[in-house]
């Protein structure tokens, strides 16, 4: 599948849990025939009890939903949770469950890390908003700063297209939702052009970064990325560079209370090359900082799942959606220059590491390790990821839900 451009979109903005749950539940409550919903996380707190009463509602009034939680980042939840979810004959799917190791989850790496939700094929959502209460502004010290988008308009297709094809299950389920679905008629006309993008570990290795590396190339002006965990490779890291040295005036807001310490320490080793390179970095106070987005001079946009890191562009499964809009831009970017202006410091020289030949020393070699990271697991065995699906729980005797594997294809 290859998603072009699309014309005529409306996309709002929405920031931390506070506007995007409200959004979110409210489509969902509002959805007539099908809802197809991804996430890394959910929690089985406030949040992810809500999501779960308003899914269960949908499900009980005929709506069909598709579920796929990561392996990983879900393991959490209980098997009554999900076991209620199933009984209501809500599919879930785990994306390659793992047994654990001494009580360690050991699926660590090429995660399911997506976050979208598609519902009657007339809005979706993209971004990367986890469903836990510390998506919450209000949660306390460890609530995430974060970002996703509300669309409707054409590029929705192009989404819910990307999830038929992606959605675990027999092709004549499918097909019977593609008969189902009609695109949307007299919608509001928007003025957005907006692309759909993803990251998968088959035909599109490198769409996300491949799209920062062009607008970074295409910058005249300004670039303000924030992104919560960068360490990205030598190209995307030349190309800032390069834009700064052209005059561009390229800012960089990463993590300055971070919720995962090596998180800062990897960072701070791209500071001095950065710096020298005329890009400022500023490192948010606030609370940890969860969003990937970037904007470029006034028009180019985006928000999505996809950190800028070997985990995300190397190995992940992501999704962004690339945005060509002046008004969203504006609206993104004073949120931003807003963040910068209020809760953020500046890295100078006194916050970089010493200029010492051990610092140095210690610097190329952690940097060298962790930008061949993702290809020293590809030495490891490896392995089909697989999907379990979640089995209503039995009536009686009552028992924990069954995790059955399907014997289907999944793309790594």
């Amino acid at each position: 599948m290859k998603c072009n451009w699309r014309e005529g979109n409306q996309i709002q903005l929405l920031e931390n849990g506070d506007q995007f749950y409200p959004a979110v539940f409210d489509a969902i409550q509002h959805a007539e025939h099908k809802v197809i919903l991804e996430t890394f996380i959910w929690f089985e707190d406030e949040i992810g009890r809500q999501l779960h009463e308003i899914l269960l509602k949908a499900a009980h009034r005929n709506v069909q939903i598709d579920v796929l939680l990561d392996g990983y980042g879900s393991a959490e939840l209980s098997d009554t949770f999900t076991g209620e979810l199933a009984a209501a004959g809500i599919v879930v799917r785990y994306y390659d469950p793992r047994p654990r190791l001494f009580g360690m989850r050991t699926n660590l790496f090429r995660r399911m890390h997506r976050k979208i939700v598609v519902v009657d094929g007339k809005v979706a959502f993209v971004g990367g908003i986890n469903y836990s209460a510390e998506q919450m502004s209000d949660s306390g010290p460890e609530a995430k700063q974060d970002y996703a988008v509300r669309v409707s308009g054409p590029v929705v297709e192009d989404i819910l297209q990307f999830e038929l094809e992606n959605l675990p299950g027999n092709a004549k389920a499918r097909r019977f939702w593609r008969r189902r679905h009609r695109p949307p008629e007299n919608l509001t006309p928007g003025e957005a052009q907006a692309l759909f993008v993803w990251r998968d570990n088959d035909e599109h290795r490198n769409d996300i970064e491949r799209h920062y590396l062009k607008m970074l190339a295409n910058a005249r002006r300004e670039v303000i990325i924030a992104n919560a965990y960068f360490f990205p490779g030598y190209r995307l890291l030349h190309a800032m560079r390069n834009a700064a040295r052209r005059g561009v005036s390229v800012n960089l807001v990463i993590q300055g209370k971070p919720d995962m310490p090596i998180v800062k320490v990897g960072a701070r080793l791209l500071y001095r090359y950065l710096v020298k390179g005329g890009v400022h970095i500023f490192e948010y106070q606030r609370r940890p900082l969860h969003g990937k987005v970037a904007v470029m001079d006034d028009h180019w946009a985006t928000v999505g799942s996809s950190n800028l890191d070997p985990l995300s562009l190397s190995l992940n499964l992501e999704a962004n959606l690339i945005i060509y809009d002046r008004t969203f831009n504006d609206t993104l970017r004073d949120n931003l220059r807003g963040i910068i202006a209020r809760d953020c410091r500046q890295v100078d020289d006194a916050m970089m590491p010493r200029r010492s030949w051990w610092n140095l020393t210690k610097s190329v070699l952690a940097f060298h390790f962790l930008r061949h990271f993702p290809a020293m697991l590809g030495w490891l065995p490896a392995h089909t990821p697989t999907l379990a699906r979640v089995e209503p729980l039995p009536q009686d005797p009552p028992a924990a839900p069954e995790l059955r594997a399907e014997n289907q294809e999944v793309k790594p």
